[in-house]
Order: structure tokens, then C-alpha cells, then sequence
């Protein structure tokens, strides 16, 4: 994924990944997500020129579990779905789509400040998980894109 694709003759994955333009995402979770994918893209250097723009709209929810007798959940799972538009902005052309979702699971606690910081811990590694995937999808359709 990352070498060189001298057999294509094109330059390597990452040079194609830090063409990208990630449009901006609503909310603290978009916001950790294009962040993590900015940071994968480019690996904290400077962007090139775009050549595609990575626009994704987010859905989050919450999946009680573990529900006791009174109700009451000491669990919940975080769901965050996405759904992402490769765009061609030479020609403004969908070059590729698709939907990834990421799930993680925490514990509910006494302290609302522990459940608060559960919750955010939850959100991060959920957008973690997306990122990494939709890294890969990207890379796998930018190392055979012309």
C-alpha cells in the first residue's frame, strides 16, 4: 500500500493520499475524524494540490447494553456511520463512494464525569477505527487510479 507503483508508472499511494482535500465534518466526531484523516494523508506535512475532495457526512447513535433489572444500562456501544464521496474536481465527477461504520463499546459508571470522558474516549477510537478503514479504501482505489 504504501510502496511505489513503478509498474503502473505513477507516482507512489502517498503522494496521491496528500492530494486530497477533506471537506470539513460537523460536530466533535467530524471534526476528530477529518482530523485523523488530514494527519494519515499527509503524515503532518503540508498538503499538495488537490486533486480529489473526500466529503462525509457522519450519523451517531448510542446502543444501551448490559440492562439490568431496573432498566438501568451499565453499558453502551457507540455507533458512528459514515457515508463518503470520492469527488473529482477536475471534472466534478463521483470517482468513488461507500459507507463505513465503527463501533466501540464502554462502560457506564456513577461519576458523570466519568461517563462523560467514557463516552469521548468511545467517540475517538470509533473515529480512529473509520479513518484507518477509509485510509485503506482510499489508497487501495488511489493506487490504481490513473
Amino acid at each position: 500500500m504504501y510502496a511505489s507503483s513503478a509498474l503502473t508508472g505513477g507516482p507512489n499511494v502517498s503522494e496521491k493520499l496528500a492530494q486530497l482535500d477533506i471537506a470539513p465534518i460537523p460536530g466533535r466526531v467530524g471534526q476528530r475524524l477529518r482530523n485523523e484523516l488530514i494527519y494519515q494523508s499527509t503524515g503532518g506535512g503540508l498538503a499538495q494540490e488537490p486533486v480529489y475532495r473526500l466529503e462525509i457526512v457522519i450519523r451517531e447513535s448510542l446502543t444501551p447494553t448490559l440492562v439490568q433489572q431496573d432498566g438501568n444500562s451499565s453499558g453502551s456501544v457507540y455507533n458512528l456511520n459514515t457515508t463518503f464521496r470520492l469527488v473529482r474536481l477536475s471534472d466534478k465527477s463521483v470517482a468513488l463512494q461507500g459507507q463505513s461504520t465503527g463501533r466501540v463499546a464502554f462502560q457506564r459508571f456513577d461519576s458523570v464525569f466519568a461517563n462523560v470522558r467514557a463516552r469521548e474516549d468511545a467517540e475517538d477510537r470509533a473515529a480512529k477505527t473509520v479513518g484507518d478503514e477509509l485510509k485503506g479504501r482510499l489508497a487501495a482505489y488511489l493506487s490504481g487510479a490513473a
